[in-house]
């Protein structure tokens, strides 16, 4: 199943690309309306996500960054595991895989991760986001339909 590591690769580079494109045109913490309810606004996040531990003192850094690349090669033989029928699965894990490069990428090489999607409803805000936390995100959202509704898995499983 490493056929589905272009999609990983597509979600990093979506990510960084959309990352240098926002810092190169915007000023730290510069809103730009784009829609109702919706802003482009160049934030740093140091920790980790909705800023979890972003005033922590700087340790943060390497540890979710360690905690990333362990996270990272987990899925990576994960994916190598893979059966051919599990489809799903398989973009699911890439898209976690991509996300999760993608923002120890900025981690490691700026000290924080360039989030810039700012959703908001009247003056409550969701916390900033990016390309790689949307794909973490829907990642995650198949996982979870995988474990909810794969019974052709769980059949296979009690067999054994």
């Amino acid at each position: 199943m490493l056929k589905w590591l272009w999609l990983s690769a597509l979600v990093v580079v979506l990510d960084q690309v959309t990352k240098y494109l926002v810092t190169d045109s915007l000023q730290l913490y510069q809103s730009i309306p784009i829609l109702p309810s919706l802003n482009l606004v160049l934030a740093h996040n140091t920790g980790a996500a909705f800023s979890f531990l972003s005033d922590a003192g700087g340790w943060q850094r390497w540890f979710f960054a360690v905690l990333a690349i362990v996270v990272s090669a987990v899925i990576l033989v994960w994916i190598v595991r893979l059966k051919q029928h599990e489809l799903r699965l398989a973009i699911a894990l890439s898209l976690v895989l991509g996300g999760a490069i993608g923002n120890v990428w900025d981690r490691i090489m700026l000290g924080y991760v360039v989030d810039f999607i700012d959703v908001y409803y009247g003056d409550w805000h969701w916390p900033a986001f990016n390309v790689a936390d949307s794909a973490i995100c829907i990642g995650a959202i198949l996982l979870i339909i995988d474990a909810l509704f794969n019974k052709e898995n769980q059949q296979q499983t009690e067999k054994k």
